[in-house]
């Protein structure tokens, strides 16, 4: 037996009962549980069914009674964990919350609540309202990426109060003029949220928001300029895989020796457990992503299009494959073709997720020198390749070097300047030659042997600056080792001894 509930009792949705986190419920009677009638309200204001819910930042405060109930997250089919808030019961115990687990790695909501579409909204780490994604999917159509004055709207006044801004087209936001804002309006007309998310999902892509699970939390250092959400597509957790990961990019019109540095390089990180990030374009960028899947390993494509318009044409297989074995990523929404300051801006995205870029090949004026400079305003790692000083592809690369990059030549480089501690490349040397191991005294005497004729002793111990019985005993010693030969009275280098000056080889 239970009281009745008021018009802010809980609500109940898919079969589970969702609690407000600020609603404050007294038991009317101890020896009845249930709901009491009396809400008290203890200095925070009340809340309406629709009101979304924002945990993020915030600590979410669990009714009388002094407990705060949580949920392990359990890890998803992507690697990412998902978290579950349980609110107490009526009777002071935990509601069980029954998250579903997405297959990016991402958990459903515990009420079950639909999405658009039909799907159930995932949520990952906090909730998120369907107001809110549906919002930020509008904005992403709306508004061109890497625009700090939208970043500024979204940050000051929420994503639902610019969508409705947007939509009503009356009052613009600050910091916008008249014509551009008529163009924004514009869009909005235009935008259709729902179907976005209907032709992502028909391609197998999903939309990522700042806050999520699988949100990489590394883009947030782009700051206003950081993008509204992403386009992913494939089934690894993005998250997880930015974690240890080095874009490549260089030219488009590169030589023969630029693809053969950026395959070798990518195969060799991807063989080390890195994940080799580029743009999916010609040249360099493909070179990079064929160079990771053949080594067997991980590979994302950040295109300056939809990820469900393959751009470049003749990178279209490439790029599927690179769906099926890795990911491909995108913060256009679907459809959406690439133009020349997309490619720019789509730059900063790489620069952010990775912990460094390496730039193969590039021109003064290439493209791939503007994500070295957003990697170095970020705080990255700028390396580069060295190239011939009389190609013109490496010029720009040659630039980089001269000023704040580090110069690499092979993926145990790379790791050693963004790796974890202990991760050091070899020492170099060069070849030991069979007389390096001699002694100091052996190789004196063997120096001061002529090239061209048989010389006494006396000679000898003169040019070793040492005794004739000291010269003599290491001569002997140098006969048995194959260096020299006795003629007469006088010693000569043997033909082995001077094949092995010039080629290093060991005498027989």
């Amino acid at each position: 037996m239970t009281g009745e509930r008021g018009p802010t009792e809980r609500r109940e949705s898919g079969g589970t009962e969702e609690q407000g986190a600020a609603d404050r419920w007294e038991a009317e009677s101890a020896g009845e549980q249930g709901l009491a009638g009396r809400l008290e309200i203890g200095g925070t204001q009340e809340r309406g069914p629709t009101e979304r819910r924002e945990s993020a930042g915030t600590e979410e405060q669990g009714p009388p009674g002094g407990r705060e109930s949580e949920a392990a997250g359990r890890p998803g089919a992507g690697g990412g964990q998902g978290e579950v808030v349980g609110h107490p019961g009526p009777g002071g115990g935990e509601s069980a919350t029954a998250g579903r687990l997405e297959p990016g790695g991402r958990e459903s909501e515990a009420a079950g609540r639909p999405g658009p579409g039909g799907a159930e909204a995932p949520v990952t780490g906090r909730s998120r309202s369907d107001g809110e994604l549906l919002g930020r999917v509008f904005l992403n159509r709306v508004i061109e990426p890497g625009d700090e004055a939208a970043g500024r709207w979204v940050r000051e006044f929420g994503v639902e109060e610019v969508m409705r801004r947007l939509r009503c087209g009356r009052a613009a936001l600050p910091g916008v003029s008249g014509t551009r804002w008529a163009g924004l309006v514009a869009r909005a007309g235009r935008a259709e949220p729902e179907r976005d998310l209907a032709v992502a999902r028909a391609a197998g892509a999903r939309f990522v928001c700042p806050g999520d699970g699988e949100w990489p939390r590394q883009l947030d250092d782009l700051g206003d300029g950081r993008p509204l959400g992403l386009w992913v597509r494939g089934r690894p957790n993005l998250r997880m895989w930015a974690l240890r990961s080095v874009a490549v990019v260089g030219a488009r019109a590169c030589t023969e020796y630029g693809t053969h540095a950026a395959a070798t390089l990518a195969s060799g990180l991807a063989e080390r457990g890195w994940v080799v990030v580029s743009g999916g374009a010609y040249g360099i960028d493909g070179a990079a992503h064929r160079g990771a899947l053949a080594a067997r390993g991980a590979t994302v494509a950040v295109l300056a299009c939809g990820v469900d318009q393959p751009y470049p044409r003749g990178h279209a297989a490439l790029i599927t494959r690179i769906a099926e074995q890795g990911l491909v990523v995108g913060e256009l929404p679907p459809g959406d073709h690439p133009t020349p300051s997309r490619f720019i801006l789509r730059n900063r995205v790489i620069a952010a997720l990775t912990r460094g870029t390496v730039v193969v090949e590039a021109a003064r004026r290439s493209g791939s020198l503007a994500t070295a400079r957003a990697a170095q305003r970020l705080g990255r790692f700028t390396m580069g390749v060295p190239g011939p000083v009389t190609s013109a592809l490496s010029a720009g690369v040659h630039e980089l070097l001269r000023a704040e990059a580090t110069l690499v030549t092979d993926a145990a480089e790379v790791i050693e300047l963004v790796g974890d501690m202990g991760d050091l490349a070899p020492v170099r040397r060069g070849p030991v030659l069979p007389r390096d191991l001699l002694e100091p005294a052996a190789r004196s005497v063997l120096a001061a042997l002529p090239g061209n004729r048989a010389a006494p002793a006396e000679e000898i111990a003169l040019g070793a600056r040492t005794t004739r019985d000291e010269a003599i005993a290491r001569l002997y010693e140098l006969r048995a080792l194959g260096y020299v030969e006795r003629h007469g009275d006088g010693w000569k280098l043997t033909r082995q001894a001077l094949i092995s000056v010039r080629t290093g080889r060991r005498p027989c």
